[in-house]
Formats: C-alpha cells, sequence, structure tokens
C-alpha cells in the first residue's frame, strides 16, 4: 500500500518542504485506472472490478443512515462466490442497494450489521458493510432463508443498539481529539483511529509517552463535556468553507464538493471540537455515557495510541478494575481505603529483603559466615580465588572482585555468577600481576566454556556471560589450566 500520504506530509513539513498533492492524486488515478483495465482486459476481474461495472450501471448508493436505521430498497446487484449473479440462494453473498440506512465502514467507523428482509419472507444476516468502487455501499453477510432476485425490494433494517454504541465511540474520539490538543498542544494531529461497538482506538502525533495526570486530564475533560449534554451540531457545506470557519481536517483525506462539520461541546465561547467528518453521531454528548482511556502505548516514532471505552463498556472496565482492588486488599486484609499505604509498605520491605539478602550473598560469596567457602588457593606461586556465587548477578560481580582483589592484596579473583538460569563472570588481576596475566584473556576462557563469547575489559578486570550456568565450575577450571600453563 506504500507509505501513508499523511506521515510523509508531516516529514517533508519538519524539513521545509511539502508533497505535490495534486500530481499525487493524478498519478493514484492514473494507477487506478491502470487497474481496473488489467482486470477487464484479463477477464479474471477482482471483486473490486466487480463493483466498479455494478457503479458504472447502477449508480452510487443513496445513504439514509444519518435520520434512522430503517428503510426500504432495492436490490441493484449481488454477488456470490466472487462472481455477479442475478439470484441469490442461501449462503454467503454481497448485496448492493438503491437506498440503504447501513452505514459502510469508513473513517475509522465500522461498518454496521443488521437483517434485510424481502418481499417473500427471504432474510439476509448483515455482518458487514464496505465501500467498493468509491461510492457503493456493498452487504456482506449470508442468505440464512429463501432465494432472492436483483430487482427485488427489502426492509432493511440497522442493529439498533450496535449502531448507538458505535456512534457513542465515533462522538467520543472527536471530543477526546480535542483534549487531546488542549492537553498536550496543538501539534496533536490524528494518525488514524477504529471505531468499533465496544471500543474505539486512536493514534495521534506526539513525541513522548502520557504521563498519568495528561491521561487524567484528557478522560475529565471528555466528560465534562458529556455531562454538559450539549447538542450536536451537523452542518454540510464545502471543504474549503469549513476550514476557513476553523473545522479540522486530515492530512491526505480527499474531499467531494460538499462535506459534513460535526461541531459537539463547548469552551471559551465556541464549540469544543469541530471536524469535518462522514460517520454518524450521538444526537447529544451526554449519549456518550461516561468515557475512560484504558490504555496508551506507542505505536511508532512520534506516534501515540490510545485505546478507550464508552457508555457500558466503560463502566465495565471501572467495574473490573475496582474488584481488582477489592480482592488484593481482602487477600491483604486491609479496608480497601488502606490498600494504596498497604501497598507501599510491602514494597519498602520487599526492597529491604532484597538489600539484606543482597548483603548475605555478598558476605557468603566474600567468605563470611557459615559454610564459608576456603580462602584462596595458589597455583604457581599466584594465589587464586575462583568461587561460584550462586543468586548474583552479573551488575554485582565487579564490586565482589575489587573487594576480594583489595583483601588479598597480591593475586587473582575469578567469580562466576549464576542467577536465572544464566552465567556471568568477572575475572580481577592485582596491578603487579598484570604484566604476567590478562583479565581479558583469562575471562575469554571463562565465557567459553559457559558456551559464551568474547569477553572485554582491561588488563586487571574483564566480565563476561555464557548461557550454560551448569558449567560455572569448568569456567573456574579453564581459568586455573591458563595459571597451570
Amino acid at each position: 500500500y506504500g507509505f501513508p500520504l499523511d506521515l510523509t506530509q508531516d516529514i517533508l513539513r519538519a524539513r521545509g518542504m511539502t508533497v505535490d498533492t495534486a500530481g499525487f492524486d493524478a498519478a493514484m488515478d492514473v494507477q487506478r485506472e491502470g487497474s481496473r483495465a488489467a482486470g477487464f482486459a484479463s477477464g479474471d476481474a477482482a471483486p473490486e472490478e466487480i463493483w466498479f461495472r455494478v457503479r458504472d450501471t447502477a449508480g452510487a448508493t443513496k445513504f439514509t443512515g444519518y435520520s434512522g436505521t430503517n428503510g426500504q430498497g432495492k436490490l441493484v446487484a449481488a454477488a456470490a462466490g466472487g462472481e455477479l449473479t442475478d439470484t441469490v440462494a442461501a449462503g454467503p453473498a454481497e448485496l448492493v442497494f438503491d437506498t440503504t440506512p447501513f452505514y459502510a465502514e469508513s473513517g475509522g467507523q465500522a461498518g454496521d450489521h443488521g437483517e434485510i428482509v424481502f418481499e417473500g419472507g427471504a432474510r439476509f444476516i448483515v455482518r458487514d458493510v464496505q465501500k467498493r468502487a468509491g461510492d457503493l455501499n456493498v452487504h456482506i453477510g449470508e442468505l440464512v432463508s429463501g432465494t432472492v432476485k436483483t430487482g427485488a425490494t427489502a426492509d432493511l433494517h440497522v442493529d439498533a443498539v450496535r449502531r448507538r454504541n458505535v456512534m457513542a465511540n465515533h462522538s467520543a474520539t472527536h471530543l477526546m481529539h480535542a483534549a487531546l490538543r488542549k492537553v498536550l498542544g496543538e501539534h496533536v494531529t490524528q494518525k488514524g483511529s477504529l471505531v468499533e461497538a465496544d471500543r474505539l482506538r486512536f493514534d495521534f502525533s506526539h513525541g513522548a509517552a502520557m504521563t498519568a495526570a495528561e491521561i487524567e486530564a484528557v478522560e475529565e475533560e471528555v466528560n465534562a463535556q458529556i455531562r454538559a449534554n450539549l447538542p450536536t451540531g451537523i452542518q454540510v457545506t464545502s471543504p474549503e468553507k469549513a476550514i476557513e470557519a476553523g473545522a479540522l481536517a486530515l492530512f491526505g483525506e480527499k474531499y467531494g464538493d460538499e462535506v459534513r462539520v460535526l461541531s459537539m461541546g463547548t469552551g471559551d465561547g465556541r464549540r469544543y471540537s469541530v471536524e469535518l467528518c462522514g460517520g454518524t453521531h450521538v444526537e447529544r454528548a451526554g449519549d456518550i455515557g461516561v468515557f475512560v482511556i484504558t490504555s496508551e502505548s506507542g505505536v511508532s516514532a512520534g506516534v501515540r495510541r490510545i485505546e478507550a471505552a464508552t457508555g457500558a463498556e466503560a463502566l465495565a472496565w471501572l467495574k473490573g478494575r475496582a474488584q481488582i482492588a477489592a480482592d488484593i486488599a481482602d487477600s491483604l486484609k486491609v479496608p480497601l481505603k488502606d490498600l494504596p499505604k498497604r501497598v507501599a509498605t510491602l514494597g519498602e520491605e520487599k526492597r529491604g529483603l532484597e538489600r539484606d539478602l543482597a548483603e548475605a550473598k555478598r558476605k557468603l560469596a566474600m567468605g563470611g559466615g557459615a559454610g564459608a567457602p576456603a580462602g584462596p588457593e595458589e597455583i604457581g606461586g599466584v594465589k587464586l580465588l575462583a568461587r561460584v556465587a550462586e543468586g548474583v548477578g552479573g551488575k554485582d560481580l565487579r564490586a565482589l572482585v575489587d573487594e576480594a582483589k583489595a583483601q588479598i592484596g597480591s593475586g587473582i579473583v575469578a567469580f562466576v555468577g549464576v542467577a536465572d538460569g544464566k552465567a556471568g563472570v568477572a575475572v580481577g588481576v592485582t596491578k603487579d600481576l598484570t604484566d604476567k596475566f590478562s583479565a581479558v584473556d583469562l575471562v575469554k576462557a571463562a565465557s567459553a566454556a559457559l558456551g559464551g563469547q568474547g569477553g572485554g575489559g582491561r588488563p586487571d578486570m574483564a566480565m563476561a556471560g555464557g548461557p550454560d550456568a551448569g558449567k560455572a565450575d569448568e569456567a573456574l577450571e579453564a581459568v586455573r589450566a591458563i595459571l597451570k600453563g
């Protein structure tokens, strides 16, 4: 599909350059026409080419879903098995009507679901609606009873409950976009969106992860507009007039001669959100119910993603979080209101225990405490302190080796730390011996025994690692072998 036009524009804008959008659109039109010609010439037309043919003969679908979820229409085209057909029997099919209240997926908003009942009683279950050939609404689903022919009339019924949920999420997306621009700055622009019945997703330009305070501020902004419950305004005008009046338009989006301008909420003496949008929306902001952000994450460099919910889904999410907190409070045997303090106390206790454990491991590795390992051995007149330190990670080995070098005065220290199934090795050589032995050579030999490669450092201190912690003793033997010559 190529690199997105809007991201291309953003990158070039930062470098003081622009995109020839007129040339881009012309090139895209040539590409589309070439694809159509190739499809027709080959005799093996793809589904999209089928719908271009329908569009040329039947014209565009008239959408009536802005004013309701029920309507009547005439079946002007049908496809089954990837081919146009005049008769549809039971099974999967794609249907096109001259008029429909079913919204086709567009602008991030999911297509409607519902049921179509034909004259004579045949029933078609709509599971998706997609735009084809520019402005055909193709109803995708299954004929579950009867047989229908093109030209038949039908009653079309959109799943009204699902539509209401989708509208709530779509309207909330607009309010959230405005809230993000207010909280984070006007550099925020939409980079993508998905509006389903049970959730919404919104990608936007921003260079850093949002803080908890910023997320809370955006939620409060949106919910304040919901509580104000002002009516949603819809105006049909030209794209130029809409943008001149302050409406937000999406970079890379193609608009016709007329556009719908959605206005929501209020603030600072003007509407809170004003955007070009062809989707379906709630009549009043209060119809959204409640809004909650469920996650915030990074998508790519400079692009963040928010997932959110509204209405019953938002309440269910909040209830689930509350139940988790209640369960934790119950397991810790503290009142819910005291849970944050108790968790903080447990965290402090855990960190204290970890410090005590680390100190105990250090003392054991250095030869303190009951059951302590033996002191340095001597090989060829050189003292060697070689030990396996269980539970000691690589980051702690260096400090242990430095401490051991100070204790032995003159000699070599080799420690293998084993933790989480992995091994780290550190070798130290006192200054008086670096002309005879290099810590780098010794650590490389130990690392090889552990299944590792390389290692590095200075003649007096080097570190490495390896995946085979079970070969810790062999690693120390490799060091001894070098000392023995």
